[in-house]
């Protein structure tokens, strides 16, 4: 079965939709009701974020820099199949290298690929942070963390920016089903 067979079936293009930023962003809130959008309007949807990727598929893992891209490599592997399986595979990960980002969409196809940089303030994302992950980090009990003492490479020319501080979940939602759905048809 190809692609183009499963894209006249379902009345869409599948696509990887790749939300990054720092921790507290809002990348999982987001894709996550951007996932109950397009399901509810009749897309096959899958979700992959560090909760279903780390207990399983990646808990061999740590957080170093090595862990991290190979992480991110899994990931894309991933969704390339879920993509050519005709869905719409949206992940929540801060991915802080443009590199891995570069190299997901190269795997799935720039055609396929939409990065979704949900940029926020580290002001911001310390005061959400309901898991005192950043105080943690500041107190030095969590090495390498980004944002604190690891690197984000914010990405140069995202498909979609969104800006959440200050903005609701619903608006954000609403600039990405304008930004996006006209690209799955």
């Amino acid at each position: 079965m190809k692609l183009e067979d499963r894209v006249r079936k379902n009345g869409y293009a599948p696509k990887l939709i790749w939300f990054t930023g720092l921790s507290g962003s809002g990348k999982s809130t987001l894709a996550s009701a951007f996932e109950v959008y397009l399901f509810n309007q009749g897309y096959g949807t899958y979700i992959l974020d560090g909760d279903n990727v780390r207990s399983g598929l990646n808990k061999d893992l740590d957080f170093s820099d090595s862990s991290r891209v190979e992480n991110i490599r899994r990931i894309a592997e991933v969704s390339k199949l879920f993509v050519d399986a005709g869905i719409v595979v949206l992940t929540a990960f801060i991915s802080p290298f443009r590199t891995d980002r570069a190299q997901a969409r190269e795997l799935v196809g720039a055609e396929n690929f939409i990065e979704v940089f949900v940029d926020t303030p580290l002001e911001v994302c310390e005061q959400r942070d309901v898991k005192g992950l950043y105080a943690k980090a500041r107190a030095g009990k969590i090495p390498n963390f980004t944002g604190i003492d690891s690197p984000f490479e914010t990405p140069e020319h995202p498909e979609v920016h969104i800006r959440t501080a200050g903005q609701s979940v619903e608006q954000s939602l609403k600039e990405l089903i304008e930004q996006i759905v006209p690209k799955l048809k």
